[in-house]
């Protein structure tokens, strides 16, 4: 926590700024200057395997997470390199340059394939990897665009939200709001419903737009920031929102945790818990990371924590996902922990290539595993 006090300090002489310059472990800053912790023993119950791995090119800062459309899985690189795969075999279809750097992706739906560059170019490609469309957002891209049967959904870093018709790029609205002098720079993207584009915001925030027209449905207050000075008000919602059946539930940096009612963003319930990582919810519970990186599991119906998990302290853990009957985080080390969603106990463990893991992603059949070095992997357990 001192060294992210000392860079937001750097930063507050300059207006409204983006908090940079700290290692990013699963899309956050971490201190490196804090030793992680051991490796802790473990019983091991569960077996995690690698069914198939492929390399995909380095992340070299930026972070990015597989993007899935049906039996196939793109990938992407900082180098604007985009692999195409098999879902089920690991199998590469293709591969394609995209001739600028990268900064986000992979957003992946309704047959086309989106990415965006640090000059906020959004690039969107069929699955052979011919160019459909260009867009320009004017502002660094750094969470993967969320693709609807009807538009590719893209957030900048400073939080303004863009709506691309799928078919041809066209802009079909933009949300923007008036920013803290403060930002995590982090990638945090948005959530779509069937009605709703759903994202977190700085002084913790988290609200609905209409899908159609990018009008505000709903407002509510995650957390409210507190302290005396810029630095110790930084309240960012982290992550992307979860859906949960009738429910959405966020989390806030230096805040808290909470569900609302979709249908008019009434409170379920809140939590006291800080979290720089977003959620997981299953059938009982909500998983989340805190800013130590300890995992929680909390009642999901009432947000009474169930357990809490602290043998992974300063890994630079990821967000949970919780999979099969099973909880997973990633850590800046390369490992996979697997954790018993009943007591949190850990009960497997996998080592990738031994940088970052940036992201996980559920697939049919295993979860995906993006990793800073460059390798994408199908896990099973």
């Amino acid at each position: 926590m001192r060294s992210l006090a000392l860079a937001l300090a750097a930063l507050a002489l300059a207006g409204c700024s983006t908090l940079s310059g700290l290692p990013v472990v699963g899309g956050w800053m971490t201190d490196a200057s804090r030793k992680p912790a051991p490796l802790p023993e473990i019983r091991a119950s569960v077996t995690p395997q690698v069914a198939w791995s492929a390399s995909i090119g380095r992340a070299r800062g930026a972070t990015f997470y597989p993007g899935v459309d049906g039996g196939r899985v793109a990938a992407a690189a900082e180098d604007g390199t985009i692999t195409l795969l098999e879902a089920d075999t690991g199998r590469v279809l293709g591969r394609h340059d995209a001739k600028t750097r990268l900064s986000a992706g992979v957003g992946a739906g309704a047959g086309i394939v989106v990415v965006a560059t640090p000059k906020g170019d959004v690039l969107a490609f069929d699955p052979a990897g011919k160019p459909l469309w260009k867009a320009n957002v004017g502002g660094e891209v750094l969470a993967p665009a969320v693709v609807t049967t009807a538009s590719a959904l893209v957030r900048t870093g400073d939080g303004r939200i863009f709506a691309f018709a799928v078919a041809d790029g066209k802009r079909r609205w933009v949300y923007q709001r008036a920013a803290p002098p403060l930002l995590l720079r982090a990638p945090t993207g948005v959530a779509a419903t069937p009605t709703n584009v759903v994202a977190g915001y700085p002084g913790g925030k988290l609200l609905a737009l209409d899908l159609d027209d990018g009008k505000l449905t709903w407002e509510v207050t995650v957390s409210v920031p507190r302290g005396a000075t810029e630095l110790e008000r930084v309240a960012d919602v982290a992550g992307v929102p979860v859906i949960d059946a009738g429910r959405i539930c966020a989390a806030a940096f230096q805040g808290r945790v909470a569900c609302f009612e979709i249908a008019g963003g009434n409170t379920v319930w809140t939590r006291e818990l800080s979290s720089a990582s977003g959620l997981a919810i299953d059938g009982t519970s909500a998983y989340l990371t805190d800013d130590k990186d300890q995992v929680h599991a909390l009642d999901k119906a009432s947000g009474a924590s169930r357990w809490k998990q602290d043998k992974l302290l300063r890994r630079g853990l990821t967000a949970p996902v919780a999979f099969e009957g099973k909880v997973v985080v990633g850590d800046a080390l390369g490992f996979l922990h697997v954790l018993s969603p009943d007591t949190g106990e850990l009960v497997g463990r996998l080592a990738l290539d031994g940088t970052a893991v940036s992201a996980l992603v559920p697939v049919r059949g295993g979860l995906l595993a993006q990793t800073a070095g460059g390798q994408l992997s199908l896990v099973r357990f």
